[in-house]
């Protein structure tokens, strides 16, 4: 339809070459702005008559600008299919009016969403493939096998580099909305390949490799921030470029799929992660200095050394980036010289497989190039000039990802791993299990518990509570703020008196009571502050002695005071106060009445609910508590019958 303005009058033309409609009254208007403006008022469902005026009711308000499911369909002329991919792809969701004018039972969408999808090159993309499609099953309903085998090997396809660009301008946008991807990537790189639920192998691998190359790019610049192991899986956090990433990685073990998922839908979102975290994965390498996608060693890939084979390619490429040569002329020709010897070399395995690094040990000589920020430099360094050695048992994997994010060395038990277990540099074994059949003594022998709590601690924890064979202390969350809900653990405040030991703050130390505190210069002769620090601690000592000493004296005066005031009033006084005391009492609820009374019934309502969660609140801190009293009772009961027995 298109609107012709002219000196003698205004039309609209449905076909200019067949006929025009002159405008109906409402329409008489005195630029093109306003007639633009009535022709959008009016509507979808105003139609011609064919005596030239609109029929139809003029829709308003939620039903000029909210449309259904079946509604979008008929404007877009696409299946449901199709529309559920373009919705997913384009970043459309359903919305909710405040007034439903067809029903409660129907989807609404926003129509300027539908008309975002309608100027979309993807449907037109999307109608082709439909076409396309109907031609394959022509070809087959006639028993063309050679047409058909034919149409399917140059069947068209699709890409999202576009919808991506569109819907993320910049990269922190990106990175803003990288959660869900994570979490979805790592998911399908755990579960089986089913051919009934469209599962295919190479989707699994894909979602592997992305997933490989993000732990690499994240262990290598030290950004992981956090880890937690629940029942659901592990939970990571990292900080990139500002903005804190947190994403959950399944446990490491055989997945179970349920009926009652659409995997349809769940593939076409995998689809679209897919492309977005290849983006993301591109610019973060480019960001290092090293070229993407990587080349990985085919024996170490073999061997599900993925990681390692990573951290080997990016030891490769930054030599042969090194040694580029500054000359403009040849500088190309013998950067293409360079890149294709280190294919060759890593495809026969000429690199060296026993190099004495660690999984994500990336480049030593890159480091002045990446600014880090005080964080990474403190994540880099918790596990310095420590060497690890994983027992089969342990989750590898995960393992192999968060230690040399942390700046330490690690190996495996296993084929292509960087060392053996008869190393005698190693400094710690990550074991579970209770027994070990050859025990050397130049190590420690750990649960994989500390490794984690270490991470969220940023502190070296002692090893004692995590020995072979013992209960550890319980796994708390980094991402629990404890002081918001009201209860700190006891092992929370362990850790907190060990950080504050760490920093050198005067603070009580494991092992150190409030009455070593009180005695300066015995902590000063145990070794736990210097001579400057006991000085310091002895002046603060005599000044919060002054002024507990001022204190008790005002009390002492007040008390006093108070007492031979009393000694003066009478008893009538005494009866008269007491009963004004339900006056002053009912007066202070009448004060607090006003509050909630101006209040609205929404806002009322809402105040009522942050009460409840605080009493919520408090009841789980109050039940937390008891539980924790009634293990203490339980524990000193067996105790006490240890001895006895």
């Amino acid at each position: 339809m298109a609107v012709n303005i002219s000196e003698t009058g205004s039309y609209i033309s449905l076909n200019p070459s067949i006929f025009s409609y002159p405008l109906s009254a409402p329409f008489s208007v005195s630029s093109p702005s306003q007639l633009l403006t009535s022709l959008n008022n009016y509507g979808e469902a105003e139609t011609l008559s064919t005596s030239g005026k609109f029929s139809g009711k003029k829709k308003e308000g939620n039903a000029a600008r909210y449309v259904t499911r079946s509604q979008a369909l008929k404007i877009l002329q696409v299946s449901l299919k199709d529309f559920r991919k373009l919705c997913i792809h384009k970043g459309v969701f359903p919305r909710e009016p405040k007034k439903k004018v067809n029903g409660n039972h129907h989807t609404y969408y926003h129509l300027k969403d539908v008309m975002y999808i309608l100027h979309d090159p993807l449907l037109e993309k999307f109608r082709e493939m439909r076409a396309y499609q109907k031609k394959i099953k022509k070809a087959k309903a006639k028993k063309n096998d050679e047409l058909a085998k034919l149409l399917l090997s140059r069947a068209p396809s699709y890409k999202l580099d576009r919808v991506i660009r569109d819907r993320y301008p910049t990269f922190i946008d990106a990175l803003r909305d990288l959660d869900d991807p994570l979490t979805m990537v790592h998911l399908f790189a755990m579960l089986p390949a089913i051919d009934r639920l469209k599962i295919e192998v190479k989707r699994i691998h894909n979602c592997r490799r992305l997933c490989h190359e993000w732990q690499a790019y994240i262990s290598r610049t030290h950004k992981l921030r956090k880890a937690f192991v629940a029942v659901k899986g592990i939970y990571y956090q990292a900080e990139v470029e500002g903005q804190k990433i947190t994403w959950l990685a399944p446990h490491a073990r055989q997945q179970v799929l349920t009926d009652d998922v659409d995997f349809n839908v769940m593939l076409t979102f995998l689809e679209f992660y897919e492309a977005l975290f290849g983006f993301v994965n591109f610019q973060l390498y480019h960001s290092i200095n090293v070229k993407y996608p990587p080349i990985l060693d085919p024996r170490l890939e073999a061997l599900a050394a993925d990681l390692y084979a990573l951290s080997r390619y990016f030891d490769a490429n930054y030599r042969a980036s090194v040694q580029e040569p500054q000359v403009a002329g040849s500088s190309r020709s013998v950067q293409e010289q360079e890149e294709s010897d280190l294919r060759l070399a890593q495809l026969q395995h000429q690199l060296p497989a026993n190099e004495p690094g660690a999984l994500m040990h990336l480049v030593q000589n890159a480091d002045s190039e990446i600014e880090e920020d005080e964080a990474t430099r403190e994540c880099k360094n918790l596990f310095q000039n420590k060497k690890f050695f994983l027992s089969r048992e342990v989750p590898r994997e995960s393992l192999l990802f968060v230690i040399p994010a942390f700046g330490g060395i690690v190996s495996w038990e296993g084929e292509g791993a960087p060392f053996a277990e008869a190393d005698d540099s190693i400094t710690h074994q990550i074991v579970d299990r209770p027994t070990q059949g050859h025990v050397y003594l130049s190590r420690e022998y750990i649960q994989p518990q500390w490794i984690y709590d270490c991470v969220n601690a940023r502190i070296i924890l002692p090893t004692e509570p995590y020995l072979v064979g013992r209960d550890p202390p319980p796994h708390l969350s980094p991402f629990v703020d404890d002081e918001a809900e009201g209860y700190v653990p006891d092992y929370a405040k362990t850790i907190r008196q060990l950080q504050a030991a760490a920093k050198s703050d005067v603070q009580p130390l494991p092992g150190v009571g409030n009455d070593d505190l009180d005695n300066p210069q015995a902590m000063l002769a145990e070794g736990f502050i210097n001579r400057t620090e006991a000085m310091e601690a002895a002046e603060k000592k005599r000044q919060m002695m002054l002024l507990e000493k001022q204190y008790h004296d005002e009390l002492k005066m007040e008390l006093q005071g108070v007492s031979s005031i009393n000694k003066q009033t009478s008893a009538e006084d005494i009866e008269s106060k007491e009963e004004s005391l339900p006056d002053v009492q009912q007066s202070a609820m009448d004060s607090e009445d006003p509050s909630t009374l101006m209040m609205s019934r929404k806002k009322r309502g809402l105040a009522k609910a942050i009460e409840m969660g605080k009493q919520r609140k408090k009841d789980r801190v109050e039940k937390l508590k008891e539980r924790k009293r009634n293990i203490e009772a339980a524990t000193k009961s067996e105790k006490k019958s240890n001895r006895k027995a």
